[in-house]
């Protein structure tokens, strides 16, 4: 549902923030619009972890969209960012794409074009969130686990069979498999498949 997304709007134009705002809450989007980089970044928006995405001019006042994109990088909170674009723009913004930006759109934007990349940015966003979830439950389970079963389990991961796995720790063949046994107790995993998905999960989230 849309009004279950925010779309986040930075345009220093305001007939521009006006007239997609118009659009995208005749769409059922919640909209919050800024007139400028600093004031997204100094609102409470800009810490929001709720399913969204950003639609921001590159060429603004003070902080331009390009800018905008990294500070959220730095922070760490980097919802899906489309950026909005004059043509004479359009080099900088193959930059943005190339930073990591999921669209840039050429003003005046067509109504359907910008609906359309932001139904993608929102699915990119749930993609993302999905992800999230998934390490942080890797790391709640890995920290379940001994030093030693980390170890194991970093072996494994690698794809060494238990001879192997014992030859490198120097344990038994035997002590390995007790390893593997209440490392996939723990994190609650039914085979060394999962076990090889759980520890990728955590060393993306690292």
């Amino acid at each position: 549902m849309n009004r279950d997304a925010v779309v986040h709007l930075i345009d220093d134009d305001a007939a521009v923030r006006d007239s997609l705002t118009l659009l995208l809450e005749q769409e059922d989007f919640v909209v919050e619009a800024f007139a400028s980089a600093e004031a997204f970044l100094t609102s409470e928006h800009s810490q929001s972890r709720r399913r969204s995405c950003c639609v921001v001019d590159i060429r603004m006042p003070g902080m331009d969209g390009m800018t905008l994109h990294a500070e959220l990088a730095r922070r760490g909170n980097v919802p899906p960012v489309i950026i909005l674009t004059g043509h004479g723009d359009i080099p900088q913004s193959v930059r943005a794409i190339k930073a990591g930006a999921l669209d840039f759109l050429t003003k005046p934007v067509a109504a359907a074009t910008l609906l359309e990349s932001v139904r993608n940015a929102l699915g990119e966003c749930d993609r993302l969130m999905s992800q999230d979830h998934i390490a942080l439950t890797a790391a709640a389970r890995m920290a379940l686990l001994t030093d030693r079963e980390r170890e194991v389990l970093a072996l494994v991961a690698e794809g060494l069979a238990n001879k192997e796995v014992a030859r490198r720790l120097a344990i038994s063949h035997r002590t390995v498999e007790i390893h593997k046994a209440r490392i996939m107790y723990k994190t609650g995993v039914d085979s060394v498949f999962e076990l090889v998905r759980l520890a990728d999960a955590t060393a993306a989230r690292s």
